[in-house]
């Protein structure tokens, strides 16, 4: 793993010191900003103060459970990423991870090079994109505002259900990218263990019915669509292709 420059602020949780401090020197090298906790109580109280960019937090702690720690987070509005570590490695226990709002998952024992490569996967996954300084994300003349949950549409606000919400963020991250399926089960209903793929048809289909409703943008004409289909590939947010 070489240095690089600051990549962002990690916080890292287990209640084994020769794991949290193997992690946190190796992460340094790796060119993250690197705090450390070594129970449930200790993280909620750090995750408020270092505002970190992402949690690798241990499962088995000795107060909270890292899914206990995960849910709590999530209570008091902190929407920041998770990767789980933990020995266990049945379906049971990834579900769980999951369905709580975990983005990952590294069983133990696990290479430091894996740790790294998934954490920065889950940072592209859920940060690229956001302006850091305001919390926004902007597409033509589309604007969603993580901070305030708020979402605009050519200056027209836009209601949206937190589901609804959680779909065009992750749409707005990978704009003109074509997303499946599986990808958006994946990443918006943490589906890695299959779903129904039914209920991506129908939010996408709600959500285009607010996005893509016919407001007028700045110009007086009504806005155009964004939310496109790809016949049996996916989904993509993209700008209608130019008139010829």
């Amino acid at each position: 793993m070489a240095t690089t420059a600051t990549e962002a602020r990690l916080l890292v949780v287990d209640d084994e010191p020769g794991i949290r401090d193997l992690l946190s020197t190796s992460l340094r090298y790796a060119g993250f900003e690197v705090h450390t906790a070594a129970d449930g109580a200790e993280a909620l109280s750090q995750a408020e103060r270092t505002r970190p960019d992402l949690v690798v937090l241990d499962v088995m702690l000795p107060d909270l459970d890292g899914f206990a720690v995960t849910r709590k987070l999530r209570e008091r509005g902190r929407d920041v990423p998770v990767l789980f570590l933990t020995a266990k490695d049945d379906v049971a226990d990834r579900v769980a991870g999951l369905t709580v709002g975990g983005d990952d998952y590294v069983t133990k024992p696990f290479s430091l090079e894996e740790v790294v490569a998934r954490i920065r996967a889950v940072l592209r996954r859920t940060g690229a994109g956001a302006d850091p300084a305001t919390g926004r994300l902007v597409f033509a003349d589309l604007e969603l505002d993580e901070d305030s949950h708020e979402v605009r549409r050519a200056g027209h606000p836009v209601e949206l259900s937190p589901t609804e919400f959680k779909l065009l963020r992750y749409l707005m991250l990978n704009p003109n990218r074509v997303l499946s399926k599986t990808q958006i089960l994946d990443h918006v209903w943490n589906y890695d263990f299959g779903g129904d793929a039914g209920i991506v048809e129908s939010y996408i289909s709600y959500l285009r019915r607010k996005v893509d409703a016919p407001v007028e943008g700045p110009d007086g004409r009504p806005v155009e669509p964004l939310i496109h289909t790809r016949r049996g590939v996916g989904y993509v947010l993209r700008l209608p292709p130019a008139a010829p």
